[in-house]
């Protein structure tokens, strides 16, 4: 990569922080600081989010894993889901307590959150939902907090979330109430409640047809840009129902079946 390159890097993640910082509506990326792979992309990710640890977000807490629906990334125009950095000082516990002041706009998503039990040594790649399960310590209900910068989503691509640390602006973590070795997550049931009635249901497996699935393709992801996977870390694996724009007043809960539940009321 040469200089010009590398300098084109760091201004548009440069822009990236500022438009953040100021609350600059989202755009796409189109221009000629657009990466031309998405492995560029994610070096600017990785410019960005230095900035952000710099700015006091603090130290890394996770990953998320987004657009884990087919449909969704041919929509967006790729063939593998995106990832992003979950951040500590965005780490809320169950039942949570959120601001909607902190947001342009808040989605809320519906995942299984997975601890990870020891670092993923780059000779065990490349793994799959079966034999990603030694590195698993533990699974909790959880939503991701998206941060989508009031963006068209008429005019959407997957690079261009990407690079904006593919929106991920938290997580809510719930307590395991089960064992998540008896459950078998390609079908376990799952169920979101606003404003305690019944909305709407669905599967596990309705991220990546397994959420193990994000973890092992996650695993591969950073392995590939000289990264691990290493003990204590979250994987955000990706939502099992569609995303949910947050109103004042409202307290959603999503309950995973034999694994226990995650609530976050909105003020």
């Amino acid at each position: 990569m040469n200089e010009r390159e590398q300098s084109s890097m760091r201004e548009l993640a440069d822009r990236l922080f500022t438009e953040n910082k100021t609350r600059t509506p989202f755009r796409p990326i189109r221009d000629a600081l657009r990466p031309a792979t998405m492995e560029a992309g994610y070096q600017v990710q990785d410019l960005l989010n230095a900035r952000y640890t710099e700015d006091g977000r603090g130290a890394i807490a996770g990953y998320k894993v987004g657009l884990t629906s087919e449909k969704i990334r041919e929509l967006c125009g790729v063939h593998e889901p995106i990832a992003g950095m979950v951040f500590q000082s965005t780490v809320h516990r169950s039942p949570a307590k959120l601001n909607l002041g902190d947001f342009m706009r808040l989605g809320i998503e519906f995942e299984l959150a997975v601890e990870i039990a020891k670092d993923i040594p780059f000779d065990a790649l490349p793994l799959d939902a079966e034999s990603v399960r030694d590195y698993v310590a533990a699974c909790v209900p959880a939503f991701e907090l998206i941060e989508d910068r009031n963006a068209d989503y008429g005019d959407l691509d997957a690079l261009s979330i990407m690079v904006d640390n593919s929106w991920c602006g938290g997580v809510v973590l719930g307590e395991a109430a089960g064992d998540w070795r008896e459950l078998d997550f390609k079908t376990n049931p799952v169920a979101m409640y606003l404003n305690d009635a019944f909305v709407e249901s669905g599967v596990t497996g309705d991220a990546m047809g397994h959420p193990f699935e994000s973890v092992a393709w996650l695993a591969g992801l950073l392995a590939g840009q000289g990264k691990q996977l290493r003990a204590g870390m979250i994987v955000m694996t990706g939502s099992t129902l569609a995303t949910r724009f947050a109103k004042a007043g409202e307290e959603f809960r999503y309950e995973i079946e034999g694994l226990g539940s995650v609530s976050a009321a909105l003020t």
